[in-house]
């Protein structure tokens, strides 16, 4: 018998599904389309805080997920034998203006009381004689050391063969057993939607693109909206658009083309590299825009986690650990904005 059974293998699923097997659970994920066949096999994998201010619970939940990230994927690693292409390097982002420069010193005292001295928020001059420098138009960065990358496909492929050697089973079909929980991204909530006759969560397209440049040592950078992440494995990813309106969720296009225009102005390093994948799916949003996680709408006896839109990979060691309390142990420690009732 299976103690949990897991309906998708998404980096929620699948971090669940570790979680669960790490406190003596048996567990089956089950995903007709494979290991990170949504959005969780994109290219972006960027782990980025909310700014340290206004907190709030949703801020102080992805705060402790990103403290737990480095343990979490390090023990991945251990279980499974690949690397996730985790590291905490930080991040850079130009600073526009004088109004932006208080903005930005304000945070550097917030940052050191809400971040609890585990990590920095600092303003910094900018090198402008070192090419991993983002044009800035007042010559200060904002540089803070909480931000980490992955390497979302790596990730996905480190947590399959992580819970293989932990007894944990990823397959293509089977039937429920033990408690049930949704990790189905897009798709679940469009049949929440339709079942319920109300818009309850999306997908939303996103677009990206890998450059062949090795700059794996280095911080990512955040300018224009635009995130570029080195990746341990020598590329650079650049993204995304976020769209609510498409035909062709799967497909590239010009918005494209101007989010790389976008990094390349910013990190002109980036000009004349070779782009070697172009990058196009649907990110589950709910509603409320918060991850949401509990008893599952339309099924009271099941459980669901779901809306990893944008900050998924960075939620997804305290998502685990929440829905493991909960559906293992009868503990709900998740937050009221991460209910499906925010989104009902």
């Amino acid at each position: 018998m299976v103690d949990v059974t897991i309906r998708g293998a998404g980096v929620f699923g699948l971090s669940i599904a570790w979680e669960c097997l790490a406190r003596g659970a048996t567990v089956r994920v089950v995903d007709p389309n494979g290991p990170g066949a949504g959005a969780s096999g994109g290219v972006v994998g960027a782990l980025a805080p909310h700014v340290p201010e206004n907190w709030n619970d949703k801020k102080a939940f992805q705060l402790q997920s990103l403290l737990a990230a480095e343990d979490f994927w390090t023990g991945v690693e251990a279980a499974g034998g690949i690397s996730p292409g985790f590291a905490r390097l930080g991040r850079l982002q130009p600073v526009l203006d004088d109004n932006a420069l208080a903005l930005a010193r304000a945070r550097e005292a917030t940052a050191r009381t809400l971040w609890q001295g585990r990590a920095e928020w600092r303003v910094i001059a900018a090198d402008t004689t070192a090419d991993w420098t983002p044009h800035s138009p007042t010559g200060w960065l904002i540089h803070d050391t909480l931000t980490a990358r992955i390497h979302p496909r790596q990730a996905v492929r480190a947590l399959v063969a992580a819970i293989g050697a932990k007894g944990g089973e990823v397959t293509a079909k089977a039937s429920d057993e033990g408690a049930v929980i949704w990790a189905a991204g897009t798709w679940d909530l469009d049949r929440i939607s339709t079942a319920l006759g109300r818009m309850v969560g999306n997908g939303v397209k996103g677009q990206a693109a890998l450059f062949a440049l090795d700059a794996r040592d280095r911080p990512q950078v955040f300018a224009d909206g635009v995130h570029i992440i080195p990746h341990a494995d020598g590329t650079v990813a650049v993204g995304s658009t976020s769209e609510r309106d498409y035909e062709h969720p799967e497909s590239t296009d010009e918005q494209l083309d101007a989010v790389i225009a976008k990094a390349i102005a910013a990190m002109p390093v980036l000009s004349g590299v070779r782009i070697i994948e172009a990058w196009a799916g649907l990110r589950p949003r709910a509603k409320s825009r918060a991850p949401m996680l509990g008893r599952h709408p339309l099924a009271p006896d099941q459980f669901i986690a779901n809306g990893g839109f944008k900050i998924g990979f960075g939620m997804a060691p305290g998502v685990a650990r929440a829905m493991a309390d909960l559906v293992l142990d009868g503990r709900d420690t998740i937050p009221e904005d991460f209910r499906p009732d925010a989104s009902l």
